[in-house]
């Protein structure tokens, strides 16, 4: 066998290798996410008061560890930004705002490694961020942003549960309540997330509960 042989299988098992870490190094990401996913439908479905504020709050240092494990990933970003968010709301007052920011700046640098990734979540979550923080002088809320990066999200993804909800959601708050019940109800009939069965759950119960509110 010559030399040049030699070397091309060489070059050819290191691809190899090279192909098993990175396909390795994908399911493990794929099962950390899953499992942030799962852990932050339970906090927040399932626990109430201080418990789920102590309960996002080790979430976010779970979702730290696989955001640092995995730097150039969008979905752990978008996650972390997600119970960060999540965990503003559930606080309210100034005192989340910093919160806010951090997940805006979470999702942000999601959006900007793919914003296509888990069908425009980084959008949708940026796009209620905007609408629910107050705006100038005191924060960054800004409905005009709010509404860009909603509809951004229903463009990647037009028949899911979020997207839809999370947009129709804003309607209300505009006031705009006919074109918000068209939205829920689209969120209403989405798919069903095989591997989010409690999530999907709980926003069933939002949207029968708005549907309910605006008719």
């Amino acid at each position: 066998m010559n030399t040049l042989s030699i070397r091309l299988k060489k070059i050819y098992a290191a691809i190899i290798c090279l192909g098993l870490v990175s396909s390795a190094a994908w399911a493990d990401l794929d099962a950390d996410v899953l499992v942030l996913q799962k852990q932050w439908a339970e906090v927040n479905y399932q626990i109430e008061g201080k418990d789920q504020i102590s309960a996002f709050e080790r979430l976010i240092i779970d979702a730290d560890a696989v955001v640092v494990a995995n730097p150039k990933q969008a979905a752990p970003l978008i996650w972390r930004g997600i119970i960060k968010s999540t965990l503003a709301g559930k606080k309210g007052g100034l005192g989340a705002l910093g919160l806010a920011k951090a997940a805006k700046k979470d999702l942000e640098k999601s959006i900007i490694l793919d914003a296509t990734a888990m069908q425009g979540s980084a959008l949708t979550s940026l796009g209620t961020l905007y609408l629910n923080v107050p705006g100038w002088p005191v924060g960054f809320g800004s409905d005009k942003k709010a509404e860009k990066f909603l509809l951004k999200a229903i463009a990647i993804n037009p028949d899911g549960i979020d997207s839809n909800y999370f947009y129709a959601d804003f309607l209300v708050a505009k006031k705009r309540n006919q074109e918000a019940a068209t939205y829920f109800r689209k969120a209403q009939n989405a798919a069903p997330r095989l591997n989010r069965p409690l999530a999907d759950a709980g926003r069933q119960k939002e949207i029968a509960t708005a549907l309910e509110s605006i008719n």
